[in-house]
């Protein structure tokens, strides 16, 4: 059998992922987009997307067509969109695995014809508009061109355009003055689409933070990526509804010990014990993700921390690759006690917003970029292991 790499873990609740799909279509009253690209913000991708079908997703959404086409070689049917095109992105397979793929210029629907017709069927397309995040997406000098060639694509019978959208710059700041203007730049762009003919069957804008403060802009449906797994897209700004975080990252505590008054920690010896204390191992580091910033030198109220015991016990010293010091604040846990790396409030102790706010971040990146060697498990709420 297959040794795991380090004793750390990961536990994903897929129930959580079913129920936060469920309450956010409920929320929004249109039909779900759930996002499931870099690797299901690292909770898994194609385990979170059957949960997020089964919990009522109509859709779901990978950044690349290599993710999209990973989806369904695992057997994940229905729909699927994608938006990143790279210059040796397999367009044609795309096409035969029916995949809505989106185009934000001329040679991206250029390549699409040459692609549907190796494929020997019609692509299915969706046009991305740019309205001021400035990142991909046609811009608005572009908007005409692009529409007058999606449409005659269709009268060629190269595709069906499926989908018009765009992106928020700053849904999660809902008073923020570009969310008007983006808005009313993506309603231009509907009304010069229908004026080119084009009815795509789904206009979307919202992502979650939108999708939850912005009713205005949910259209014919919303993509929800960091809120399908339960975090808040906009802390701070009235978004609790109910989401239930589903991950959950443990490791065991590998070694205590006692350090006297004048003893430092870990790499550089920037953190100095100034009272006599005791502290704990922890077998995680940044080669399984963890911030190196998760400590910072002479800012101990900032540290991250994690849970033993119930009790939040932050991080001392260097976070090197393999592991972590943490303060024990004199307490002698028992080795192999349990450590809540972060998860949901009832684990007992941080949570993945504690981490981001504590390495001035985001939650998306703490989960995003967790993993390394650590080993990940499914459970299903009370359903027990999967």
């Amino acid at each position: 059998m297959t040794q795991p790499l380090g004793p750390a873990e990961i536990v994903v609740d897929l129930a959580a992922v079913r129920a936060n799909a469920r309450l956010l279509r409920a929320t929004a009253g249109v039909p779900l987009i759930a996002v499931v690209k870099a690797d299901g913000y690292g909770h898994g991708m194609v385990a979170c997307a059957r949960a997020a079908q089964e919990g009522g997703a109509d859709w779901l959404a990978a950044a690349t067509v290599e993710e999209a086409l990973a989806l369904r070689a695992a057997g994940v049917e229905g729909r699927i969109l994608c938006w990143i095109i790279g210059p040796r992105t397999d367009l044609a397979a795309a096409v035969a695995a029916d995949l809505d793929v989106t185009a934000s210029s001329l040679a991206h629907l250029d390549a699409l014809a040459a692609a549907a017709a190796t494929a020997g069927r019609p692509a299915r397309v969706q046009l991305k508009v740019d309205t001021g995040l400035s990142r991909s997406g046609a811009p608005r000098a572009a908007w005409a061109e692009l529409f007058e060639r999606a449409r005659a694509g269709e009268e060629a019978g190269s595709w069906t355009i499926t989908g018009l959208w765009s992106h928020f710059a700053c849904a999660d700041e809902p008073a923020h003055p570009a969310n008007d203007r983006q808005e009313a730049a993506f309603r231009d762009a509907l009304a010069l689409a229908e004026e080119h003919g084009l009815r795509p069957e789904l206009r979307h804008m919202a992502n979650s933070a939108a999708a939850i403060l912005r009713p205005s802009s949910r259209f014919d449906a919303v993509r929800c990526g960091i809120a399908l797994y339960g975090l808040d897209p906009a802390p701070g700004e009235a978004t609790e509804i109910g989401l239930v975080p589903a991950m959950t990252v443990r490791a065991p505590l590998l070694m205590v010990k006692d350090l006297a008054v004048g003893d430092a920690v870990s790499y550089g010896q920037h953190w100095v014990a100034e009272h006599p204390t005791t502290v704990g191992l922890v077998p995680v580091g940044y080669g399984e993700g963890i911030p190196r910033h998760a400590s910072r030198p002479g800012a101990a109220d900032a540290a991250a921390s994690v849970g033993i015991e119930g009790k939040q016990r932050p991080i001392r010293g260097t976070v090197c690759m393999d592991q972590v010091v943490v303060d024990l604040g004199g307490d002698r846990p028992p080795v192999g006690s349990e450590v809540i790396v972060f998860g949901p409030p009832s684990a007992g102790g941080p949570t993945a917003q504690d981490w981001a706010e504590a390495c001035a971040t985001i939650s998306y990146e703490i989960v995003t970029r967790i993993g390394g060697r650590m080993t990940r498990r499914y459970v299903d709420g009370t359903e027990g292991d999967r």
